[in-house]
């Protein structure tokens, strides 16, 4: 079934199955439910944030547009029309909007004498102190314009100094995959800039970009919105920081890795004191500590992002390993014993600092409690028997958390957070037989279809749970007829005006993201699906992860009786290793096999290249790039039958 709608401005909109119809495309007005919801009112909250995210101001940006590989992949300009002071619009909660004029606050800031932060040209701070030679840079962003950029600023400023170090505060994009807009790859081999990181850091950062990636970056445009247009209708802020910049990040693999907590290190001079934070915002993260200021006063204490002027996610929309929020509470606890009486000044990876031990100290000590709290509070009502849905229905901060925006959940969600913790202890399933083994999303539509008594009852009904302003319910049934029939347009129409009001009244900018980018793309369509192979990491990878990420490529379906062993010399690391295709599994182990179908001489750089599906193992060949004693069908084997990855598959529509 096909409706169009003729009262509205329309366009053309292919959907997933090919077929075309006709969507409006622009965003709606805030219904009056919304209205109601978004009413603006006294938040209560700590008016101290402004002064916070404002002092210490040097300059700015001279345009606030930062160019990328793909063209323009910042501009702060098109936020200006959220005004410090302002009143909500209608399609914005009054809380996030508050949350998005303190983001709208960008600059260069000293944060304390030799300590500088640029904030507002990514979604991330980078930290720049005074070294005795150089710079010391502290999570050099997303990608390498937004740090290059930010390094001339501080440099034009306050005058120019090489870099002689990056510390990766943890294993997320946006805090290294700028980091050759600071240094390069020649000047850390020459020993001109050392690169600090937590232990594990290179691994995890490949498990989650790279093993995970693709379906990560997709599902992440929901998140973040960055499809979006800037406006008060549709993408206003990230909670965490303004908005991801739009060009492909970068990495250096770590030269030095901090092992255990107390450990001590002088780079360029500075006296720093590590605490390892493993399993909390990230698998591998680190807070750390400066303890000599120069005035003799207390010292610097950064926290990574394991404290945010935010309540954070326990496991991102986007997808990544669910974080330990008790022992996130813990090494809270642990950093307030190690450096609490010592800090005078907090700074992190995301926002403003804070300034004077009792300010900072009760910072962390709200920031530690909220954690414990959500935790504690979802296991109790776990043991109770509640399933997931029941206790993020149940459980809500109480004032003590509302009243300040540090611990409110602009980017994090409480009800996503308690289904997170579940998750951690209890897996998915709430236990529920039920649950267990559910039908896919088109064969349920189907019969929640047909038992609804059709598409047209199923959506007069759907349409007075619209009117009553029911659009948790909206979106849910619509979503079983969308399923059904992407091509239905009165279905698409119907979800995205239910996602646009849910997404409208969020106080959360993700969840807010997630709604108005579904609705968009309900719309407008899905994106479209181009090959996605990421080079931007290989690089930075070992061999054994460069293989493990060709293995999730592997075609299964296409090397069944196949079992093969290759031995690969890698002449110009001078590494060598085994592959095995068993059972349709791909193996890869340090060192030769004593008896190999295959042993094929190459430089790391075609691993690189047939991992990127830029090189296939054929054209490797027969270039004399991949040298090969004994079968060379047994290469062949493994490597001719890779998937490759397409970007942008479809989310809101089979």
């Amino acid at each position: 079934m096909m409706r169009c709608c003729h009262d509205l401005e329309t366009t053309e909109l292919r959907v997933a199955t090919g077929q075309t119809c006709r969507m409006p495309t622009f965003p709606k007005d805030a219904s009056t439910h919304t209205k109601v919801a978004n009413a603006p009112r006294q938040l209560g909250m700590d008016p101290g944030d402004f002064e916070r995210a404002s002092r210490g101001l040097i300059a700015q940006h001279p345009t606030g547009v930062i160019q990328g590989a793909w063209g323009t992949a910042w501009d702060i300009n098109k936020y200006d029309f959220i005004k410090q002071g302002s009143t909500n619009p209608d399609t914005v909660n009054p809380s996030l909007w508050r949350q998005a004029q303190l983001n709208n606050i960008h600059g260069l800031f000293e944060v304390a004498p030799k300590v500088w932060q640029a904030r507002g040209y990514d979604i991330s701070n980078i930290t720049f102190i005074e070294g005795e030679t150089g710079w010391i840079v502290i999570d050099p962003l997303t990608i390498e314009g937004c740090a290059r950029d930010c390094l001339a600023l501080a440099n034009a400023q306050l005058g120019e100094r090489p870099v002689t170090a990056v510390i990766y505060t943890h294993s997320h994009t946006d805090h290294f995959g700028g980091v050759l807009g600071v240094t390069s790859q020649e000047d850390v081999d020459a020993g001109r800039c050392r690169i600090i990181a937590p232990e594990h850091f290179l691994r995890e950062a490949i498990s989650e970009n790279v093993i995970a990636g693709f379906a990560m970056v997709r599902r992440a445009m929901y998140q973040f919105g960055p499809l979006l247009p800037a406006g008060p209708r549709q993408h206003v802020d990230c909670g965490l920081g303004k908005a991801i910049p739009l060009a492909p990040p970068g990495l250096l693999a770590p030269t030095e890795d901090i092992t255990y907590s107390g450990e001590e290190l002088v780079v360029d001079g500075v006296r720093i004191i590590f605490q390892l934070t493993p399993e909390t915002e990230a698998p591998a993260e680190m807070n750390f500590f400066f303890p000599d200021r120069i005035d003799g006063g207390g010292g610097w204490l950064c926290m990574a992002e394991n404290c945010s002027h935010n309540m954070h996610n326990l496991i991102p929309i986007r997808g990544a390993q669910v974080r330990n929020s008790l022992a996130w509470s813990k090494y809270i606890d642990e950093a307030i014993d190690l450096f609490g009486d010592q800090a005078e000044v907090m700074f992190a990876s995301h926002h403003w600092p804070r300034w004077g031990s009792d300010d900072v100290n009760r910072f962390l000590r709200k920031q530690r409690d909220m954690y414990r709290y959500i935790h504690d509070q979802t296991m109790r009502h776990a043991n109770h028997g509640l399933t997931p849905l029941e206790i993020a229905e149940l459980i809500e901060l109480p004032h003590e958390y509302r009243t300040e925006g540090h611990t409110t959940g602009y980017y994090g969600h409480l009800a996503h957070n308690v289904k997170a913790v579940y998750q951690r202890y209890l897996s998915w399933y709430d236990g529920n037989p039920a649950n267990l083994y559910k039908l896919p999303p088109t064969e349920v539509g189907q019969h929640y279809v047909e038992l609804a008594g059709g598409p047209d009852a199923l959506l007069a009904k759907a349409r007075r749970s619209f009117e009553a302003g029911d659009y948790r319910w909206v979106a849910e049934v619509v979503g079983h007829l969308v399923f059904t029939d992407p091509t239905n347009t009165d279905a698409r129409q119907l979800q995205a005006d239910a996602f646009e009001q849910i997404g409208y009244q969020s106080e959360s900018a993700t969840f807010r993201n997630a709604f108005l980018t579904g609705a968009q793309e309900l719309r407008n369509g899905s994106p479209n699906r181009n090959p996605a192979m990421r080079r931007g990491y290989l690089e930075a990878m070992t061999i054994d992860q460069l293989m493990d990420a060709t293995a999730v490529r592997l075609k299964a379906e296409e090397v069944g009786g196949i079992n093969v062993t290759v031995n690969l010399c890698f002449t110009d690391v001078g590494e060598d290793w085994r592959v095995v295709l068993s059972n349709r599994a791909l193996h890869t182990t340090s060192g030769l096999a004593a008896k190999a179908d295959a042993t094929a001489t190459l430089d790391r750089s075609v691993l690189i290249e047939i991992s990127s599906a830029e090189l296939s193992v054929g054209e490797a060949i027969d270039t004399g790039r991949a040298v090969v004693d004994g079968d060379e069908m047994a290469l062949r084997a493994i490597f001719d039958h890779l998937d490759v990855f397409f970007s942008m598959f479809p989310i809101i529509e089979p």
